[in-house]
């Protein structure tokens, strides 16, 4: 959706190692009015189209799509796409809607630019998830491709919501990914029941006196669906608010 960092960087240059010297890499740019809710941040969402143009050139870009809301929407725009299975827990519950504005959008993105492969982070691993099965379902021939979350040096996801925290909330924010390191940790050591994965990740986020927990779950890495034992593919996803600033996180166990 813009406001471009270097996990979108990563992203562009993931793609062009997928599509060679030879292929074409088109970056989306589009901020998605269908996926924000009524009280959510879409006019706030930060527009720096100059400064995505440079980091998409730098990194390997062929070309930028970047639509408005009119191209991409009819005024008595009626048609849907809505997954109603993966989409149904973590953000999905608290945020209704959300995901099937952004199943509709990815789709009618990839029928315009008909692309052989898609490249989305694995910061949202929610969204990558439902988009998989989106593919799956609709019989797309679009090979999904996950890149691992870029980070700040201190562990905070990278996000183009970072910037609307406060000096006081960014310092806490990296609470998130310590708190899902120590399940890690926990897991590695030998605890399996998911609760108690849950709790130790609840306890370290609640120490910071400006975040507001949404959720902590533990899910299977495929249906999200919750555990309770944390064995196989398991990941761990977390939503805290700072001040109105919704960010999200997310550990894989295995």
């Amino acid at each position: 959706m813009g406001a471009l960092h270097a996990g979108h960087a990563a992203l562009i240059k993931r793609a062009r190692k997928v599509a060679g010297s030879g292929g074409t890499v088109i970056v989306s740019i589009f901020v998605n009015p269908t996926q924000f809710g009524p009280r959510e941040d879409f006019s706030k969402y930060p527009r720096t189209l100059s400064a995505d143009e440079n980091i998409c050139e730098s990194h390997g870009a062929t070309a930028i799509f970047h639509p408005t809301p009119d191209a991409m929407y009819a005024p008595d725009h009626s048609t849907w796409v809505d997954e109603d299975r993966v989409s149904t827990p973590l953000c999905g519950a608290a945020r209704p809607g959300h995901f099937r504005g952004v199943c509709t959008v990815v789709l009618k993105l990839f029928t315009i630019t008909q692309p052989d492969a898609a490249i989305f982070g694995l910061k949202d691993y929610q969204q990558f998830t439902i988009l998989r099965r989106m593919v799956r379902d609709l019989n797309l021939s679009v090979k999904m491709v996950g890149v691992p979350t870029v980070r700040e040096r201190d562990g905070l996801a990278l996000s183009s919501r970072n910037t609307y925290l406060t000096e006081d909330e960014r310092n806490q924010a990296p609470i998130i990914r310590r708190a899902l390191e120590a399940a890690r940790a926990a897991h590695k050591r030998g605890v399996r029941e998911s609760e108690k994965l849950r709790r130790l990740v609840w306890q370290i986020i609640s120490t910071a006196s400006l975040a507001r927990i949404d959720y902590v779950e533990v899910v299977h890495a495929d249906s999200l669906e919750l555990m309770s034992k944390a064995e196989g593919r398991v990941v761990i996803a977390a939503a805290v608010f700072f001040g109105p600033t919704r960010l999200i996180d997310n550990i894989l166990l295995t």
